[in-house]
């Protein structure tokens, strides 16, 4: 059975727009190599950080929403803590009522953009 997952990583800031594309479409390979269902996803841009993290202040983020299998998710961060363009990374697995909210806001966004 797949469970809903959501992951965020941030990248380097030092990235070209090249590497980090690269970057975001070897995981989306990843993630749909293995037989994940990718629900949405979201280049959120190059942000602020909250504290400077390997003397860096800003980062490139970015959000996969999937649904895999629960054993999955282990060999997603090792491949995250052995990424050099990675800063940080944080996957959760959603419940019921975060689904929903998730869906909610999808739906909210389309009718904003198609208005």
């Amino acid at each position: 059975m797949l469970k809903h997952y959501e992951t965020v990583f941030i990248m380097t800031p030092v990235l070209s727009e090249e590497q980090a594309k690269e970057t975001v479409s070897k995981y989306k390979k990843m993630l749909t190599d293995n037989g994940c269902k990718i629900v949405t996803e979201k280049a959120w841009g190059l942000r602020k950080l909250q504290y400077p993290i390997q003397k860096k202040t800003t980062g490139f983020y970015y959000m996969f929403e999937f649904k895999a299998p629960s054993t999955f998710v282990g060999e997603l961060e090792v491949a995250y803590k052995r990424d050099e363009h990675l800063l940080r990374f944080l996957t959760v697995a959603l419940d019921k009522h975060a689904i929903a909210y998730s869906e909610k806001s999808r739906n909210k966004a389309k009718a904003v953009a198609t208005a």
